[in-house]
């Protein structure tokens, strides 16, 4: 079934920005007025951050225009994300850009001022600051790496030029490449790139699922080369940036902002490459005996265990099973997602040009906006329950805290949304005694949850973490070289236990973010933090869902090892990636024995 065009998928599968502007002309009389703002604040501050209570209130200020300039940006960009195809919207979101960091360009004066003043001065304007306190406090942290305010103002001028390989390649993957259709048996396939990740990685027929991964990848490998480049210019970028700001090295300059220490970083990367392996290892061998392949390859990793038992869901079924999974957090949270589905904060709709995957954009003080690609599937439940998740923490976040201190570091920023997948999965299990209702639940979490977390974004983190080594050194990434560090990449990880096939070392070329910093190795933080405080809710109750909820609320006012305190875990020790791992090993060796019990099938 072909992708249809935007124009003419159901609006009520489409997300509502009329909940940011009205419409397109209020959107630009918004930009007139951050525009007016902006020079009366440069008019204001700049030449005069010399005194605390200057400082303060240029700040307190600046927190009013921030969340201004924001909108515009999310109104043009969300409306770009949902058909990259249309130049009409490619050039609004491109004018809209350029406006924005012209704006942003004009305020960079603020934080290198900031910093020139003496450090008495500075002092009292942390004693002096309320919502501004602790991105004063970071800023001072960071007065060692700060350039002249003429360097700074340049850097902002040239932000959306030193963006330009996230654009190639966004541009790369989802208006120029084209997938040639399939055949298999006779009978032709179309394939995209939504089809190939939400559709034919789950399919259960052998050959149709290893012919679209055949496909897939054979296109793929036509734009090495330019993904490459496209990548190589990021990190590249990347290692200047670092020196230019006298970091160590660029792992230094890129964890800073995380607040987290490198060992923090490589632990959760070499602990689970090495711990984790065996049980997924595991897992692949019992997919190959329960679907009677000849050999387990890299393209049947993703089959359910129980294909024909995995049910069709309608968008408004999801509602129900999110509904009640998540209501174990309150009244409030409920409501959230009521209006998440009432309000159309959510686009479900699969249309040419759209983007692949799933994610939420939060508007300050306002409702969030998420997007996935609907395939009818539980998968497409779990990622909703996903999406809501960073909903939930912008809710809460943005209600109890200042527009500066109301976002995580990126190190927790997954822990909100893996934990209601979590959520989800345990309700599910609660619906039904039935052996094989469970076997589907726990292998859902497993294929959905954990593979995606703990094994998909984890080994790009392996494989990210070797490219930095190579630029660190001075040296640069082709494709080759790409290639070779991905496959042995998922060679070290799989072993014997599953065959790495021509193509599958292009999987580099499948992620966006690459260029957003040391962002993958996150998503198996954040869930380990979500793993503890799921299983302390089950054993606990209420307690925990209070201190859960603290935890979100508490935004960015403390650093990950603090908040994951108020969640009740010490993440500065390997205690809870260690025990979460004994968990998922725990749910793989119950699926096992469901299987040996339900199909007589033992490993």
């Amino acid at each position: 079934m072909e992708l249809a065009k935007r124009k003419d998928v159901p609006v009520e599968q489409t997300w509502d920005l009329s909940l940011i502007f009205p419409d397109e002309k209020a959107m630009w009389e918004s930009l007139e007025e951050s525009k007016a703002r902006v020079k009366r604040f440069v008019e204001t501050y700049a030449g005069k951050l010399n005194t605390a209570e200057n400082i303060v209130s240029c700040l307190d200020e600046m927190e009013q225009i921030q969340p201004l300039i924001g909108n515009c940006w999310s109104y043009a960009g969300l409306a770009l994300e949902t058909d990259y195809t249309d130049n009409a919207l490619r050039e609004r979101d491109a004018k809209v850009s350029d406006e924005m960091t012209r704006l942003l360009s004009d305020m960079a004066f603020v934080d290198s001022e900031i910093l020139l003043a003496p450090d008495e001065v500075l002092k009292d304007a942390v004693k002096l600051a309320r919502g501004c306190r602790v991105y004063l406090e970071d800023l001072i942290a960071k007065k060692a790496h700060m350039l002249s305010p003429e360097t700074e103002k340049t850097l902002a001028a040239l932000s959306i030029s030193l963006d330009v390989p996230y654009t190639v390649y966004n541009t790369m993957k989802l208006a120029d490449i084209a997938f040639d259709p399939f055949t298999v048996d006779g009978k032709e396939y179309p394939l995209g790139y939504s089809l190939y990740e939400d559709d034919y990685e789950l399919e259960a027929n052998t050959a149709v699922r290893r012919a679209a991964f055949r496909a897939f990848y054979d296109t793929l490998k036509k734009y090495q080369n330019t993904t490459a480049a496209a990548y190589n210019a990021q990190v590249s970028k990347e290692k200047t940036m670092s020196e230019l700001r006298k970091f160590n090295d660029v792992f230094d300059s890129l964890l800073f902002e995380q607040k987290v220490t490198r060992g923090m970083y490589d632990r959760q990367i070499d602990v689970i490459t090495e711990r984790l392996a065996p049980h997924m290892r595991k897992y692949a061998k019992l997919l190959q005996k329960k679907h009677g392949l000849d050999k387990m390859t890299f393209a049947d990793l993703k089959i359910a265990v129980d294909p024909e038992y995995d049910p069709k869901v309608t968008i408004a079924e999801s509602h129900k099973y999110v509904r009640e999974a998540l209501s174990i957090l309150g009244e409030d949270y409920v409501d959230m997602v009521d209006r998440a589905y009432r309000e159309r904060w959510i686009d479900f709709a699969k249309n040419v040009g759209k983007s692949t995957g799933g994610f939420c954009s939060g508007i300050y003080r306002k409702n969030s906006f998420i997007l996935l690609n609907w395939n009818d599937r539980m998968s497409d439940v779990f990622t909703v329950a996903h999406e809501l998740g960073h909903a939930g923490q912008s809710m809460y976040g943005d209600a109890a805290q200042s527009y500066y201190d109301c976002s995580p570091s990126m190190y927790l920023v997954e822990a909100p949304s893996t934990m209601n997948e979590l959520l989800l999965a345990h309700y599910l299990t609660k619906t039904s005694e039935d052996k094989r209702f469970r076997r589907w639940v726990l292998s859902s979490l497993i294929s959905n949850t954990y593979y995606h977390n703990f094994v998909t974004h984890l080994r790009e983190a392996w494989y990210q973490r070797e490219v930095y080594k190579i630029i660190d050194e001075g040296g640069s990434v082709n494709a080759d070289i790409l290639s070779d560090l991905f496959r042995k990449n998922l060679e070290l990880f799989w072993g014997d236990a599953v065959e790495i096939p021509e193509g599958a070392e292009l999987t580099w070329m499948r992620q966006p973010h690459y260029y957003m910093g040391l962002y993958p190795y996150t998503y198996s933080a954040g869930l380990t933090v979500a793993t503890q405080a799921m299983l302390r809710i089950e054993k606990e109750g209420e307690p925990a869902v209070n201190d859960w909820k603290k935890f979100l609320a508490a935004g960015g006012t403390k650093d990950p090892a603090g908040l994951a305190r108020i969640a009740g875990f010490d993440i500065t020790t390997d205690g809870p990636l260690n025990a979460t791992i004994d968990y998922i090993g725990s749910v793989i060796d119950e699926i096992c024995r469901l299987t040996e019990e339900i199909d007589g099938i033992k490993l």
